[in-house]
C-alpha cells in the first residue's frame, strides 16, 4: 500500500467531480450549438 492511500487529503466521491465537469462541458457546447443556429436562423 502506498502512503498516498494512507494519507487521503480529499474523500469526495470522484463520480460527482465528473457529473459536475460533463454537465459543464455539456452545456458549453449547447450554448455554442444555440447561438450557431440562432446565427444561421437570423442570417436566412
Amino acid at each position: 500500500m502506498n502512503h498516498f492511500e494512507k494519507d487521503v487529503r480529499d474523500n469526495r466521491n470522484d463520480a460527482i467531480d465528473s457529473g459536475v465537469g460533463f454537465g459543464v462541458s455539456f452545456g458549453f457546447f449547447a450554448l455554442i450549438f444555440i447561438i450557431a443556429t440562432a446565427i444561421k436562423l437570423i442570417g436566412s
